[in-house]
């Protein structure tokens, strides 16, 4: 007698545990749809790093005590990134640093002024303006009053080192009978000025007004030169810096309307004073 094995042949798509528990197709795919659904949105939680330079302008911009960016300016454009969903890197950086990285990628963003020389097809500037950025002249009230740029013939002005006051560093420095005399940082011109080291401080008005506020000088006067606009300056370097100045605007405008940032405001030349040198 013959006994022949039989043995069972598997067909592509036949799977036994499904035929045994009906429900397990159902559970399965179930699972399946949840890991996918839970994958796309881990995904959309993992958002790009901007890296943002900044300067020490105080109160505008600082770096604090434990070495976090602090400032009027920095807390806005960390508000304006997260309505855009971008997340923020701040690097603190000397003036003269940040130009540089703005120019080859080191940065993406600066929260400065526009019109900068130096930046010159180099970079993309916000339309949306949040902040005035005032250039002043600070004297003591023994010195003359400044009512025109001729009132700055042969005296000699304090600076804050690495500062280019949107070019206007360069051209007094090259104009005759003008002296230029550079302090490391605000606190330290207004010791200057308060001493006679110089005639007048160029210096904006933010920085020196906190200066003075924790430092009262008595007999110091204040004379408007220049308004420049704050805007957020975006390095060219970055393929994306169009669509990124584009995102940026628009959140800033969607703040605005729901009243959580100030309105923005209307970009101008704003004050200059007589006589100065044509800048940007």
């Amino acid at each position: 007698m013959t006994i022949t094995a039989r043995i069972p042949t598997r067909r592509h798509g036949n799977f036994p545990l499904f035929e045994r528990f009906p429900n397990a197709r159902r559970v399965f795919l179930t699972l399946l749809i949840s890991l996918c659904l839970a994958a796309s949105t881990q995904a959309q939680d993992v958002r790009d790093t901007l890296t943002v330079g900044y300067v020490d302008v105080p109160p505008l911009a600082f770096q604090g005590d434990d070495g976090r960016a602090e400032g009027v300016f920095i807390e806005l454009t960390r508000r304006v990134a997260e309505e855009a969903g971008y997340d923020l890197d701040f690097q603190y950086l000397p003036v003269s640093r940040a130009y540089f990285y703005l120019r080859t990628g080191g940065i993406d963003i600066w929260p400065g002024v526009t019109g900068v020389p130096a930046l010159e097809n180099e970079v993309l500037e916000s339309f949306v303006s949040p902040l005035p950025f005032q250039l002043s002249a600070w004297g003591m009230e023994d010195v003359p009053s400044i009512s025109h740029f001729s009132d700055l013939n042969n005296k000699t002005l304090i600076l804050i080192s690495g500062y280019t006051y949107g070019g206007l560093a360069a051209r007094l420095e090259s104009t005759p009978g003008i002296t230029v005399t550079e302090a490391p940082n605000h606190e330290a011109a207004v010791a200057m000025l308060k001493r006679g080291r110089g005639d007048y401080l160029l210096d904006y008005q933010d920085p020196v007004r906190a200066v003075l506020k924790e430092f009262p000088v008595r007999g110091i006067r204040e004379y408007p030169v220049r308004t420049r606009n704050a805007a957020w300056i975006f390095s060219l370097a970055n393929p994306k810096s169009s669509q990124l100045r584009d995102e940026f605007d628009d959140a800033y405008l969607r703040l605005a309307a729901r009243g959580e940032v100030p309105e923005p405001r209307t970009l101008s030349k704003g004050f200059l004073l007589p006589g100065l040198p044509e800048l940007p």
